[in-house]
């Protein structure tokens, strides 16, 4: 395989988990918006957030001009995943006790 068809299979392969990547951050904010109550909307918004940040952190992967990088993106997804449960974690405890604007 020449360098010009390995860079473009390499930009397809971007394109598509960027453009994933995307659609689950859309969703995750449509689904922030319209869902009914507090803990539906933590759901969302972990779940597809996660998700999309991390498609397109793989999207941005084959970019990554070395290892140490491709390392660094894939500590910063981890990093997110861990705040967003903590996080998540903490609203949906406040929810429980009633400290709760949204009920």
């Amino acid at each position: 395989m020449d360098s010009l068809t390995l860079d473009l299979v390499i930009s397809v392969y971007s394109i598509l988990f960027g453009f994933a990547g995307a659609f689950f951050f859309i969703a995750g904010t449509v689904g922030v918006l319209r869902l009914p109550d507090i803990f539906t909307r933590l759901h969302a918004l972990t779940k597809a957030d996660n998700l999309g940040l991390g498609l397109i952190l793989l999207a941005l992967l084959p970019h990554a001009p070395n290892l140490f990088y491709g390392i660094k993106l894939l500590l910063l997804w981890w990093l997110v995943l861990l705040a967003g449960a903590t996080g998540a974690h903490l609203i949906a405890q406040c929810a429980l006790r009633g400290n709760s604007q949204d009920r």
